[in-house]
C-alpha cells in the first residue's frame, strides 16, 4: 500500500446498486488494488477529515460513513499516513462563550486543515471537545508555529459577527515575542509601519524584559492590522528578527527553540451581548525570556 494517494469515485446505481454507502463503496472499490485498506482503516481516516464528497457543484468533507449514495455523488479519498498519523497537540480552553469558545492554540495545532485531514486543527479539537459536539468555525488564524488565543464561533450567526469584527480591526490584540538583539535601545513604543506584499501594516513594539547573556529581549506587540506574517516580517525588518522564526530570522537556521510569538491579550464587545469582553492567556504560557 502507498502512504500517499488519491482514490476518486463517482456512484452509477445503473447497476441496481440501491442503498450504497460511501463506506461500502469506498472500501468495495478500493479492494484489491495496491492501496486496498482495512475498513477500520478507512474510518479511521474518514474520521480524521480524509474523505469528501462532491454534489453537484458543492464539495464538502463527509464523515458520515452510512450516508447514502445518490446518483452521480462523487466521493473523494485523500490518504496520508504520515499525515494521518501526527499526533494531535493538546488545546486549553480558557472560557466557554456558548455562541463561541475561547482556546489556547499550543504550538503545532493548525487552525486550518488539508484535503489530507484536519486532526490537528483547533476547530475539530473544539468541535469533539464538547458534548454533544457542536459545529466549530474559524473566525480567525494563527499560525501552525505560533502559539495564543483563538475564537472559534459555534453558531453561523457567531461566526459572521466575530469574522467582520475581525475584517474590521474591531477587537485588540496584544502578542507577545521573544527577538534576537537589544530592542530596549530603540524608541518606545516604536511603531513600524513597513508594507507588508505591498499592503499597508502598522504593528507597535514595546520591550518588556531584555536579557544581556541571551542577547534576547521580551516584546509586547500591538497590530492595527492582519497581514500574513506581519509580525514575524516587521521584527525582521529592524534587524530583531523572532527567536525560531527560521522562515524570516537570522541566516542560522539551526535555533532550538519554537517560534517565540504569542497571541496573549484579546479584547472586544461581544457582537451577541453587547458585553465587554478581555481574555488572556496565563503567564506560565506567555513566551520567557
Amino acid at each position: 500500500m502507498s502512504a500517499i494517494f488519491e482514490h476518486h469515485i463517482t456512484f452509477d446505481n445503473t447497476h441496481h446498486e440501491h442503498n450504497k454507502t460511501a463506506i461500502t463503496l469506498l472500501f468495495d472499490s478500493l479492494e484489491g488494488t495496491p492501496n486496498s485498506l482495512t475498513k477500520a482503516q478507512i474510518k479511521q481516516a474518514i474520521n480524521k477529515g480524509a474523505l469528501w464528497l462532491t454534489r453537484g457543484k458543492h464539495t464538502q468533507r463527509l464523515r458520515r460513513v452510512k450516508k447514502t449514495m445518490q446518483q452521480g455523488e462523487k466521493l473523494h479519498f485523500y490518504y496520508n499516513h504520515d499525515v494521518l498519523n501526527t499526533p494531535v497537540p493538546e488545546a486549553t480552553l480558557i472560557s466557554d462563550e456558548t455562541n463561541y469558545s475561547v482556546w489556547y492554540k499550543p504550538y503545532g495545532m493548525l487552525s486550518q486543515g488539508s484535503k489530507w485531514s484536519d486532526h490537528c486543527t483547533i476547530s475539530r479539537f473544539a468541535q469533539q471537545y464538547f458534548t454533544p459536539e457542536r459545529p466549530a468555525f474559524i473566525v480567525h488564524r494563527l499560525d501552525r508555529a505560533a502559539t495564543g488565543i483563538i475564537l472559534i464561533a459555534h453558531t453561523k450567526k457567531a461566526a459572521r459577527a466575530l469574522s467582520t469584527m475581525f475584517e474590521l480591526h474591531q477587537l485588540q490584540k496584544h502578542y507577545q515575542v521573544i527577538v534576537h538583539g537589544n530592542h530596549s535601545k530603540r524608541s518606545q513604543p516604536e511603531i513600524i509601519s513597513t508594507d507588508i506584499d505591498g499592503k499597508s501594516a502598522s504593528s507597535t513594539f514595546t520591550c518588556l524584559a531584555y536579557n544581556q547573556e541571551k542577547d534576547q529581549s521580551l516584546v509586547e506587540v500591538k497590530i492595527d492590522s492582519g497581514r500574513k506574517h506581519q509580525i514575524r516580517k516587521h521584527a525582521a525588518s529592524i534587524g530583531l528578527p523572532i527567536v525560531g522564526d527560521r522562515l524570516h530570522g537570522i541566516a542560522d537556521h539551526h535555533e532550538q527553540r519554537n517560534l517565540q510569538l504569542s497571541a496573549v491579550k484579546l479584547s472586544f464587545a461581544c457582537p451577541i451581548s453587547q458585553q465587554a469582553k478581555h481574555f488572556e492567556i496565563n503567564h506560565e504560557l506567555k513566551p520567557l525570556l
